[in-house]
């Protein structure tokens, strides 16, 4: 039983990690014309560097498909067994940061990690939501929302009693800040582009 238990686990993990690496925004700019975006803006393939591109349509879909594919990954895994969702999620997650497709070169996570709290537990995900959309438009600095928002999801598991969720939330959401490092690093020297400038990481 035991076996069978870690056997599903891994297969939630595994498929979670292929839904998580199909990357949407480089799809999308290919086959709309827009060149390879891993060669645009600061090469990253999410919705902020698609909508370098000037396709704000192409950003919005990229945006949605990211979190969609970590929110479809958990609500399958939850259908199979409840206990499955958190490996298909952090699979999901991981494969979103790196695809295999794309020599595990990947994005940074926010908006896949924004659709697997919504699955997960939906008012952390709406909290990721409202902190995200929040500190986006008091700073305009897209990396600070991305990055704030990532920490309302274990606060809010947290506070619903939800302690494994919590620290589910909590491990992915310092790898998200791990992976902008490089943001970080612009922040404090005061060179990190504001939303709407022409290049960002």
């Amino acid at each position: 039983m035991i076996v069978e238990s870690w056997g599903l686990s891994l297969v939630a993990l595994l498929g979670g990690y292929l839904l998580g690496s199909i990357p949407f925004g480089v799809l999308l700019t290919r086959a709309a014309g827009a060149g390879d975006l891993r060669t645009i803006g600061s090469g990253n393939i999410g919705a902020t560097n698609v909508l370098r591109t000037g396709r704000k349509g192409l950003a919005a879909l990229t945006l949605l498909l990211d979190g969609g594919k970590g929110a479809v990954a958990v609500l399958i895994a939850a259908a199979v067994a409840p206990g499955l969702a958190p490996f298909a999620a952090v699979g999901a997650f991981f494969g979103h940061l790196y695809p295999v497709w794309l020599g595990f070169r990947g994005g940074k996570g926010v908006a896949t990690l924004l659709g697997i709290a919504l699955a997960l537990l939906w008012p952390a995900g709406l909290g990721f939501a409202v902190v995200w959309l929040g500190a986006a438009a008091i700073t305009r600095y897209s990396s600070v929302g991305g990055m704030a928002g990532a920490f309302a999801p274990p606060v809010v598991a947290a506070l619903m009693g939800q302690p494994t969720l919590a620290l589910v939330f909590l491990g992915l959401a310092l790898v998200v800040v791990w992976k902008h490092r490089a943001n970080l690093q612009r922040l404090i020297a005061g060179t990190e582009p504001r939303i709407g400038a022409k290049s960002d990481g």
